[in-house]
């Protein structure tokens, strides 16, 4: 009978403290629209002072867009409302050719900063660098400029120049630039070659639609020329597809294989990519390179193929974007670009604002070559000097002097290394 009488006990506490709960709940939800809509009616006597007493006449629609950009870009610097025209020139942008100056470009500390000159792009012959911060856009100052409007006054005409102030940090100055627009014209993949003792290299530089089928396209070419070993180059890679990055990285790891996560505040922005590719290449040694400008799907790939010690991280830690936008389309051809949730790598290390730290870190070195009078000449070589002269522009700048690249030649040594201990212990068996 007493125990009887605690059970019950027991049974009407628990009654009463979830009906306290809901009722706590129900009142908190109650607080919040209350809050939302006292903040609404602050918004509405706003906007219509404005209308009545401004020194000028402003249109409903101007200060409903003005008043968006404003509500989206206090979010993050990558959420933003982009009226009809900004929205048409989002999906230009992701056909891989468009007029610009080749420049991927972030907030980052509340400066414009550049994430990755895009390569053979007016920018990159410029010589701007990742962490570039953009100080000037034509003599305009860019403090509380936002993305958009960064990127509305760099694009324009092509064959028109645009001057851009820079302040480079790393070396404490400031340097004047005059970059002239052109075509942008994005190739995905820059190299596929075998470049010694069987080692390959592919250089990729950005994910785009036909990314994969490319990459696909490029092994089986390196597979033929009798590859052992390769070399994923991914510096200044600044992103692009989620979906196509999925696809890369699922080539090299077993099927079945969580690549990335996404977390969010709704269940429905909790997301998980699977491997699903056939034939994935997953017996093959392997090493990543990777800079300050390798952003987004590249540091899901590079993150990935770490966390399953598929690759091993050679170069400088990556930029740290690892935040999910997605883009909802409104009733008049307006759009939010919204961030919604965060990237996580297999292990759950948070992409976003940490970036994939390298295992094997590199500082970039170019090597450069002594002059030819510094050199003893020999007879003979006068004929290849005069040999090189008369060679078109065009084709020494097709040249891959990948000998003076100093994380590339250490992570060829690494693999070099790695393919000598697999002979040696197949060898001891």
């Amino acid at each position: 009978m007493r125990n009887r009488k605690i059970l019950i006990s027991i049974f009407i506490l628990g009654a009463f403290l979830f009906c306290a709960l809901t009722v706590h709940g129900e009142e908190k939800k109650k607080k919040k629209k209350e809050d939302l809509y006292r903040q609404v009616e602050l918004f509405s006597d706003s906007l219509a002072i404005v209308q009545s007493e401004y020194v000028d006449e402003a249109s409903a629609k101007d200060l409903i867009y003005g008043s968006l950009k404003g509500m989206l870009s206090s979010l993050d610097p990558h959420s933003q409302f982009m009226d009809p025209d900004t929205y048409n020139e989002l999906r230009v942008e992701t056909e891989g050719k468009f007029g610009g100056l080749g420049i991927e470009i972030t907030i980052k500390d509340g400066l414009l900063t550049v994430v990755t000159p895009i390569e053979d792009t007016p920018a990159w012959k410029a010589g701007i660098r990742s962490g570039d911060r953009i100080v000037k856009i034509n003599d305009e100052l860019t403090r509380d400029m936002t993305l958009t409007d960064a990127v509305k006054r760099m694009r324009g005409k092509v064959g028109e120049a645009v001057n851009l102030t820079i302040l480079r940090e790393s070396e404490k100055r400031i340097l004047e630039l005059k970059i002239v627009r052109d075509v942008i014209k994005i190739r995905d993949i820059k190299e596929a070659r075998v470049l010694e003792d069987g080692v390959a290299y592919i250089r990729l530089i950005e994910f785009r639609e036909n990314t994969a089928q490319d990459i696909n396209a490029a092994l089986d070419k390196l597979t033929r020329e009798k590859m052992n070993a390769l070399i994923l180059d991914l510096r200044n890679n600044p992103g692009g597809l989620l979906d196509v990055a999925v696809r890369v990285a699922e080539k090299f790891i077993p099927k079945g294989k969580l690549i990335v996560y996404t977390k969010g505040r709704k269940p429905n922005q909790n997301l998980e990519f699977i491997s699903k590719g056939a034939n994935p290449v997953t017996d093959l040694p392997m090493a990543v390179l990777i800079n300050e400008g390798s952003a987004s799907g590249s540091e899901i790939v590079a993150g990935c193929l770490q966390d399953y010690r598929r690759a091993i991280i050679v170069g400088k830690k990556s930029f740290g974007k690892g935040s999910v936008q997605t883009v909802i389309p409104l009733s008049d051809g307006s759009a939010l670009r919204l961030t919604t949730s965060k990237y996580f790598t297999p292990l759950g290390k948070v992409i976003h604002s940490k970036g994939v730290e390298p295992d094997i870190v590199v500082d970039e070195v170019r090597v450069v070559a002594l002059p030819e009078s510094e050199k003893e000449k020999k007879p003979e070589d006068i004929f290849e000097e005069l040999e090189k002269k008369e060679k078109p522009k065009e084709e020494k700048e097709r040249q891959f002097d990948y000998k003076s690249d100093n994380q590339l030649m250490r992570a060829i040594d690494v693999l070099k290394a790695i393919k000598f201990y697999k002979s040696e212990k197949t060898a001891a068996k």
